[in-house]
Order: structure tokens, then sequence, then C-alpha cells
């Protein structure tokens, strides 16, 4: 029997084995696909995060940093916002004394770090190729693979996404919606070298987002209808790039950077809350627990905030057979999980989502007095300095 079971090793999941796998733990983790090795002569995946100071925090403390920056990070040291470029708001690295406001990465790079990472534990087992059959809980949890093998755990961590198969076995329903828009991620290739800023301008049909990648790589995010999404993914590459052109603002090609699409993807928004995060022995971290609207990109650093505080919890526990250990199966744990983990991050992820609805309902739409008030917010914000340090630290994780 292992201490923890955790079916999904994605970024969310592989960061919680290195921190259980530091504690000395017993652990199991379930990843039937494992992601395509790091190639430098291949271009960017089109999934990418933008990763917080906090989250790099906790992925060196885990030792994942190193492999991650190893490959291939991009650092960011500005970031702006606006919908009239009359009233934006520019934040800066150096306003809060900082090197950089966070880094992007693909999201692929980020697990195969805390892939890499977990190389060095031997209380660790990576069981790959294997889907998950069955799940049957009791005051333990056993978990039937496709090749016929049981895993026995005292607990079973579900990290395996929105549609995740621990939360349902475990009875834990969901909260949430469908949103009306979709996201298409843009792969493109400027020109000349990417500044190391972020933008995002809002339109009445949804964010245009620019994200700077490594080399001469950027990612741009434009949020729309799904059928005006799926008809511009239809189009070919040329005609595309036109139609970013008449779409995106002209800080995209400022000083005749050009540039030509590379890859493109739509994918859905949602949001969805689980009515617990902990029941019997079952609890469930990042994707499984919460989605948001990527917005801000704070869906994987929400998942590491959850791995952080997690891992707090099972500090004053330890693995079976250790003196003076708190068991893991006694009732002890699952209170402390309930008060100390689930509550607060409950709480903190509801904030965040609520946050995230109302800047989104907020600067995406035309409506002439609320038009007002939000240009009048950039205004004011981009004048009052002290208050423009407290919104950045908050929104890099600082605070």
């Amino acid at each position: 029997m292992v201490d923890f079971c955790i079916n999904g090793g994605g970024m969310v999941g592989a960061a919680l084995a290195l921190g259980l796998a530091q504690q000395q733990f017993r652990v199991a983790v379930i990843e039937p696909y494992l992601p395509e090795p790091f190639n430098p002569e291949k271009g960017p995946d089109l999934r990418v995060s933008a990763i917080s100071e906090a989250s790099v925090t906790l992925l060196k403390a885990l030792g994942a940093w190193d492999h991650i920056a190893a490959m291939r990070v991009k650092p960011y040291t500005g970031l702006s916002v606006w919908d009239d470029p009359a009233h934006r708001t520019d934040f800066t690295a150096q306003s809060i004394d900082m090197p950089q406001l966070g880094f992007f990465v693909e999201n692929r790079l980020l697990q195969l770090g805390c892939h890499h990472a977990l190389k060095q534990f031997d209380n660790v087992e990576l069981i790959t190729g294997q889907t998950v059959q069955d799940i049957h809980l009791t005051n333990t949890a056993k978990v039937s693979l496709s090749n016929g093998r049981t895993i026995e755990a005292k607990w079973l961590v579900g990290a395996d996404g929105a549609n995740s198969q621990v939360r349902k076995a475990a009875g834990i329903g969901t909260t949430g919606w469908q949103y009306a828009q979709q996201a298409m991620g843009i792969t493109i290739k400027m020109e000349n070298a990417v500044e190391p800023v972020t933008w995002q301008q809002f339109t009445s049909s949804g964010p245009k987002a620019f994200l700077p990648m490594f080399d001469n790589f950027a990612s741009l995010v434009w949020y729309d209808s799904p059928d005006e999404l799926k008809r511009i993914k239809s189009l070919k590459a040329s005609q595309l790039e036109s139609e970013i052109l008449k779409t995106f603002p002209d800080e995209l090609t400022r000083n005749g950077n050009r540039f030509s699409v590379i890859d493109k993807a739509i994918f859905p928004l949602t949001r969805s809350h689980a009515n617990h995060y902990v029941k019997g022995c079952c609890a469930l971290v990042g994707d499984a627990a919460h989605t948001i609207n990527p917005l801000a990109g704070q869906g994987v650093n929400l998942g590491f905030k959850d791995v952080e505080t997690f891992l707090s919890v099972c500090t004053e526990f330890k693995p079976f057979g250790s003196d003076n250990a708190l068991s893991l199966t006694d009732k002890v744990f699952s209170q402390r999980l309930i008060s100390n983990y689930e509550k607060p991050r409950k709480r903190d992820n509801l904030v965040m989502m609520t946050a995230m609805d109302g800047f989104y309902t907020l600067f995406s739409n035309d409506v002439a007095p609320i038009k007002w008030i939000r240009n009048q917010l950039l205004s004011v914000a981009q004048r009052i300095e002290p208050a423009k340090q407290e919104v950045l630290k908050y929104a890099i994780g600082l605070r």
C-alpha cells in the first residue's frame, strides 16, 4: 500500500508528487500519456502558461525549476492593459523592484521539468501507458488499471483535470458553466526580436492578448464567439495573418515587425468549481477542483497554490512506521486537510473566479456608461503608483 496515489501526472500532479516525495511518503503517480521529450530544434507548443513568481518559488523548492529553465522559458518585465489606447495601464517589474514579473513557459516543459526531478526519488513509482478502469473507495482507495493491476492507497488524489475520474468516483459535484466565448491560441514567429512585455486589449467581441515567447516566437490569444473562431480557424495562413492585422492592435507590428502564423487551435472556456476538495480518502487539486476563465493566466498558478497548501498540511504527518507519526488514515489528517487545505483554497479560488468574471464583464462590452467607467479606472490606475504596485504584487502572487 502506498501513502498517496495521484491520478494525473501533469504539471500540478507531478509537482504534488515531488513535494510528497521530499516528505518521504510512498507515492504512485498514474499518467497514461507522458509528454514528448524536449527537442530544442522544434518550435513552441500551443499551450503556454504565465508562471508567477510565487509559482517559480515553489518549483525551485521542489527541485524542478532548474530543469525547466534549462529547456526554455521567457521572462517578462512588463504588462499592459487597455481598451481605448488613450486609457491604458502599464505595469513594470522595475516598479516593484523585481527582475521580472514572471515567465511564459510551455505547459509540456513544466511537466517535463517536474518529471525530471522525480527521477531522483525511489519512493515514487510513475505508472505510464495504463489507464484507470475502476476506483473502489472505502477507508482506503483501490485503483484498478487497464493491465489488471490494482493499486491500494491511503489517499487518492485527483490531479486528473476538468473531467476528473477521482472526483466522479468520490461523488463530488460541481457548479459552473460553459462561457459563451471560446479562445483561439495562435503561435506566431516575428521577424525581429520580441520584447519581454505582454499586453491585452479589450474589445466588445472579447480580449486580444500577446504573450512573448523564446527567440522570436510569440503566442496570440483571440477570444470570440465559437462561430467566428471556427471561421477564422478554417482560413489559410496568409488569410489568417490578414485577419490578425485587422483585429489586433498596432502594438503587434510596432516598428514594422512582421510575423507569420505557425500553428493554431481553439480551446473551450469553462468555469467549474468542485463542491468539496476533500471527501473520504480522496482529495482534489488543480483543474480537478477548479477551472477558471484564463483571462489573467491564473489557472496553473492556482493549481500550484493548491500544491503548496496541501504540502503544508502534510508536513506534520509522516509515513507509516516513522517515530511519532500521525497516521494518514486517522481522522485528524482528514480534518486538517478540510480546515487547512480545502477551506482556504476553496475560498481563495472562488474569489479569483469571481474577480475574473467581473473583470471580463466590465471590459467586454460596448455599453457607454460602463465603457466610460472602465476607461476612468484605467486612467486612474495608471496615475496612482502605490495602488498599481499593490495590484501588480497580488497578480504575480506576492500578496
